[in-house]
């Protein structure tokens, strides 16, 4: 039975963000056959619920069955959502390929070994079965028995495999099988048609985006037929790609020989050049990722970008193995992003539709009410049966829906007009309950340049004396000039010098130029494409007059370093020189060249706010170049000598304090996520009172378990940390401890320790993060991660960076922001053109306008519904109903148009202490609608009788003789009278009424307070008199209800299908509106939307917010032993179970969120490959 199970269910895509459950089926013809019957015999109706719920339609019309047999896959998110797909299995054949194949099951089709088409394919009928899952194709691998990937390389090939597998190109025959198997290396976004104009906009400016990267024209290498140029969209995986110079890249390729400069900016946002270095040759087995680490991204081209240079490596063309083709690329989970995104779970929408179910059952309650009445007096079928369905929709105005999105349009527009870009309007209401924002450092809080301050050398073990830039004097020749001069990524275009700020402000600071390389020299055999730096004018005196870098080992976030292999002109020997992170640089130093008073110099200038490199040298070794390019990084990047520190300043933006002051004094929380060190962003913090003025700053320090000791935390108060002094050391009990609040410290740790936290200490973190403030060094993987835990705490996380490190964090937000002007901010739902953190109040303030506009339209929605359903049903007592002019009017002149105008007002300008209410299953948003229900009905009622007891009141559509006797005792104009006595028999009886002559105008009345008191200013909006066009709307509807209840025109009347009456009957409806409306406006105002009153009652009946975070903050209230400090904790080992997580290092029992951050093969994205 298990094994039958395990047969008919499987994972797709395990381990990563889309994985899906799939399961399967077998189509029976007579069950498909009775569905079709049954979807004709409902008009549809069951084909439509079978669209919505596809579910249901594999349920009742297939049985399960092995997925090897299934005609029919369903498959279902494996997220909270747990969504379900249905998909046709299809057939590729081989046989159809016009060259013969052989049937022998022991021969492969491709020569890769570890390509899972040689597993896919049944012999001899040479046939695949497939599927094809938001434009990704999966092939069913009869070895592994699930479905996989086809379109790219396998992350199992070794870098020896990739080589000497691909190195010579594909046969044309492979060529041809892959083609059909992995289908075109084409992003096809398909126009929507007409009746889908919704999304008819967006799929035709993503075609644009994408149409030309299916046109590229291509040089690939064919084996044993040489060089041959072919469309794009033919390439497939394993194809040799030839890089002649610049060129849009149209699939994601790993660089096996020769240097590019790429520039990555639509992707990643940064238009900064990036250097691309080949595939290193090793003879390992070990996959070519994992044998890269972190770095293997420094090797592959991803497509969509534009290769700007190439540098030939001396034996030929620079080349590529293509290693992803179509919707695999990194451009194609972009685009996919896009088409299919992470669906929001808000509680605003998931209440809105738990809302109209419970309006549907009063209209559903309403249409037996209508059949009862008129069954009961005789009515034809028919007639009662149209009756019934009229009160059945009155409770769900159609335009319903679309109330909690009208308020996105318009912020959507002012957003705009502020250079602020959203491709994700849902999110903007999102971003009015958003308590949490987290920021980069770098670019975002302070300037994206940095200023030179000085440089500290070392010599004989110990620093010397800075270097100050700020003198004006040149910088000395020295290893550390030379370093400078020579350890960036830096590359000449078009005769400019360009690359990462850091690196251009640094080598600017030597007074050395850089310049191309004409002809070889040395004995090393310098490639034309090296570059060669010389000397510059305000350079000082130096026995070395060129430096050639013969190879880079590019920069990386997650290995916070980078190192160049550099040539001395005159020298025998080459050079090794290193810089990045200062404890970073310093590990890969012989400890006996590293100053003993280092740390305390690093935190000299790190707690002063700068930021700090560290440099390192060695001698290298070498008789040829071609020994250079096969050497490992881990070989050159060790036994370095530490040079010495560059001092860079890196100052606020002028906008950032005074914006972080405001989201402070909104109750906002702000944390700062960067990959700068830890001492410097705490400056930064407190320089930007980010960490206001007398709060105390804890820096935890988390340490892997050791062979003695076990995982550990370390607590030092800022301020009383000095080397060697003695610590507290406790054990304690981590399951049981408490969780940590207040308002007077902060936490401020280094992602080494956040990942030590987050694998052994995991029931500490969220004490942890509901007071933790600085998050250093930080990996992107980190960032997203830190993001997901505090919405674990139930914060809604605003995230703002300018880089591609934060890409995976902007994605992971509630409300990612992007700095970045590239193309790439489609990464994040929202991108500001102004590079400065004022966008974040901005956004935030027109969510909350936004949101408080959707609640109020649907409030207005919800009571216009219940009005019209309240007024109808006592005209249906009486077997009558409003008039079609009389419901036209309501219906357009007036609820439509202040629909579509109530949200025009713009945000209030200040950010109030508190948010707006983000659930409409509210007692005040219940209690508001309870109770205008209850005083419309008291109204109506009121009316609807009253009018009854009138003595020239007459049944009109019983009476009409006494009615038309009548006419005399209430009409005020005699020509009137003769036209009605004339006409009376035109108009419908089942309209003509006292009843709805007297209920439309209080309805109406009605509508338009609801309208007014719904329409909510401050603090989230401006006030309603600024909204030019509702205020005019909403006056222009008062006088024209009055106009049509006082005016005496017989025309008007007809049209209207009113009857006159006396004018104290009319002035008395009048009142009535006008009490109703004070009535209505004091208990919404006065009481409803009195905040310190519902605050008092909480209070006084104990009723607390139940977000995670709150409930942490009210625990530490009551524990006095938290925050910890000075004193270190260690994981209480063999009692507990809390020293080894056995949920973290099993792999099979770890929770989903844990594994994604430890896992390097589970981030598969575009930001995460990138």
């Amino acid at each position: 039975m298990e094994r039958s199970k395990n047969a008919h269910q499987a994972l797709l895509n395990e381990g990563e963000e889309n994985e899906l459950e799939v399961f399967g089926y077998h189509t029976q013809t007579l069950r498909r056959a009775l569905c079709f019957v049954s979807a004709i015999l409902t008009l549809g109706a069951l084909q439509l619920m079978f669209y919505w719920r596809p579910e249901w339609w594999v349920w009742t019309s297939c049985i399960p069955c092995p997925l090897q047999e299934a005609d029919t896959v369903l498959l279902r998110t494996t997220d909270e959502f747990r969504r379900y797909m249905r998909k046709k299995v299809f057939c590729l054949h081989l046989s159809t390929l016009k060259f013969p194949l052989s049937k022998n099951p022991a021969e492969p089709l491709v020569a890769d070994r570890h390509s899972v088409i040689n597993q896919a394919v049944m012999k001899p009928e040479l046939k695949l079965q497939c599927i094809q899952v938001q434009k990704i194709r999966y092939v069913w691998d009869f070895l592994e028995k699930r479905f996989q990937k086809v379109g790219l390389l396998e992350d199992s090939n070794s870098c020896f495999d990739i080589h000497h597998t691909f190195g010579l190109g594909l046969t044309s025959e492979e060529q041809e099988v892959r083609r059909l198997v992995c289908g075109p290396n084409a992003i096809e976004v398909e126009i929507q048609p007409v009746w889908k104009l919704l999304v008819k906009q967006q799929s035709i400016k993503l075609h644009n985006l994408v149409e030309d990267h299916n046109k590229v024209r291509v040089t690939i290498a064919v084996k044993g037929k040489g060089l041959q140029e072919l469309e794009s969209r033919l390439l497939v995986p394993g194809d040799i790609l030839i890089l002649p110079g610049k060129i849009s890249l149209p699939c994601d390729a790993v660089l096996i020989d020769g240097n590019c400069v790429v520039n990555e900016g639509m992707l990643t946002g940064e238009s900064i050049p990036v250097t691309k270095t080949p595939l290193p040759h090793t003879e390992n087995t070990m996959p070519w990722k994992t044998h890269s680490l972190e770095d293997y991204r420094k090797h592959v081209l991803f497509c969509g970008t534009e290769v700007i240079q190439v540098k030939p490596s001396g034996q030929g063309p620079v080349r590529a193995v293509v290693l992803q083709t179509g919707y695999n690329t990194a451009k194609g989970d972009l685009v996919r992003s896009i088409l299919y995104p992470r669906p929001l779970n808000f509680k605003l929408y998931n209440d809105a539709f738990k809302f109209m179910v419970f309006l549907a059952c009063i209209g559903v309650v309403g249409f037996f009410y209508a059949l009862g009445v008129y069954m009961y007096h005789g009515v034809p079928p028919r007639e009662t049966a149209t009756m019934a369905l009229i009160l059945l929709t009155a409770t769900v105005p159609p335009v319903l829906p679309a109330a909690l999105t009208i308020g996105n349009v318009y912020a959507q527009k002012r957003l705009k007009k502020k250079k602020i870009f959203c491709i994700s309007p849902q999110r903007i209401n999102m971003c009015g309950q958003i308590n949490l924002v987290c920021f980069d450092k770098t670019g975002t809080l302070t300037e994206d340049g940095l200023d030179l301050w000085g440089t500290v050398p070392t010599a004989g073990n110990c620093f010397q004396a800075v270097h100050s830039f700020a003198s004006g004097q040149a910088m000395p020749w020295g290893p550390l000039c030379a370093a400078m001069a020579s350890c960036h990524s830096l590359i000449l275009l078009d005769g400019t010098i360009q690359g990462d700020p850091l690196d251009l402000k640094m080598f600017e600071g030597t007074g050395w130029n850089m310049e191309d390389c004409q002809v070889a020299s040395g004995k090393f055999g310098v490639s034309d494409s090296s570059p060669v730096i010389k000397p510059g004018p305000k350079a000082s005196q130096s026995p070395v007059d060129t430096i050639t870098i013969l190879r880079q080992f590019p920069f990386s976030s997650a290995l916070q370093r980078m190192s160049v292999i550099a040539q001395l002109a005159g020298d025998l020997h080459l050079h090794v020189y290193m810089k990045g992170a200062p404890e970073m640089v310093a590990s890969f130093c012989q400890s006996e060249t590293v100053p003993k008073n280092f740390p305390q110099e690093l935190r000299k200038y790190t707690v002063q706010g700068f930021r700090v490199i560290a440099l390192a040298h060695k001698t290298l070794k070498m008789e040829k170049l071609l020994d250079v390019e096969r050497l490992e990084r881990e070989t050159v990047e060790s036994e370095l000598a530490f040079l010495g520190l560059l001092i860079m300043e890196n100052r606020l933006k002028k906008e950032t304090k005074p914006v972080l002051k405001e989201l402070s004094e909104a109750h906002i929380r702000t944390v700062m996520i960067t990959g700068d060190n830890l001492q410097t962003a705490i400056t930064v913090a407190k320089n930007s009172e980010m960490i206001p003025m007398g709060s105390q700053v804890i820096i935890i320090e988390a340490n892997e378990p050791g062979d003695l000791l076990p995982a550990s935390v370390t607590w030092q108060l800022v301020g009383t940390q000095e080397p060697g002094s003695a610590k507290k050391e406790t054990y304690i009990d981590i399951g049981n401890s408490s969780a940590p609040g207040g308002k007077g410290y902060h936490f401020a740790m280094s992602g080494k320790s956040y990942q030590v936290l987050f694998q052994h200490f995991y029931s500490m973190l969220p004490k942890i993060l509901v007071n933790g403030t600085i998050f250093a060094r930080m990996s992107p993987g980190q960032k997203s991660s830190l993001v997901e835990e505090f919405q674990k705490l139930n914060y809604y996380v605003g995230m703002c960076g300018d880089g591609a490190n934060d890409c995976g964090a902007l994605k992971m937000a509630h409300a990612g922001i992007s700095l970045s002007e590239q193309e790439a901010s489609v990464a994040s739902p929202f991108t500001s053109k102004t590079a400065n953190i004022e966008c974040v109040p901005h956004l935030i303030r027109e969510g909350r306008a936004a949101l408080v506009s959707s609640f109020g339209v649907f409030k207005y929605l919800t009571m216009y519904g219940i009005i019209q359903f309240i007024g109808t049903s006592l005209l249906y007592w009486q077997l009558q109903i409003f008039g079609n002019y009389q419901y036209l009017l309501q219906d357009v002149a007036i609820t439509l148009m202040v629909s579509l105008t109530m949200s025009i007002n713009h945000a209030y300008p200040k950010l109030a202490p508190y948010r707006p209410a983000g659930q409409l299953l509210s007692p005040q948003l219940l209690l508001s609608v309870f109770l205008n229900s209850c005083f419309t009905c008291i109204v109506l009622v009121s009316a609807f009788l009253s009018v009854k007891q009138q003595p020239w009141y007459c049944e009109v559509y019983r009476y009409s003789e006494c009615f038309l006797t009548n006419q005399s005792n209430f009409s005020t104009n005699m020509s009137l009278e003769r036209n009605w006595t004339g006409n009376a028999t035109l108009i419908p009886a089942s309209v003509l009424s006292f009843e709805s002559t007297t209920m439309w105008p209080i309805v109406t009345f009605n509508c338009i307070s609801a309208a007014f008191i719904f329409s909510k200013g401050k603090p989230f909006r401006e006030p309603i008199y600024t909204n030019y066009l509702f205020s005019l709307l909403l006056t222009a509807a008062v006088g024209l209800t009055i106009f049509i209840l006082f005016s005496d025109f017989q025309d008007l009347y007809r049209v209207m299908e009113f009857i006159p009456t006396i004018t104290s009957w009319r002035v008395s409806i009048l009142v009535a509106a006008f009490v109703q409306f004070c009535v209505i406006f004091f208990v919404e105002d006065a009481i409803l939307q009195n905040r310190e009153l519902w605050l008092f009652i909480k209070k006084e009946y104990g009723f607390y917010s139940k977000s995670q975070y709150r409930i942490l903050q009210r625990k530490l209230a009551e524990d006095s032993t938290w925050p910890p400090t000075n004193r270190t904790d260690y994981a209480d080992d063999g009692k507990n179970g809390f020293y080894i997580n056995k949920a973290y290092e099993s792999s099979e029992q770890a929770p989903r969120g844990k594994l994604r951050l430890g896992g390097q093969a589970a981030e598969q994205h575009f930001w995460t490959r990138l």
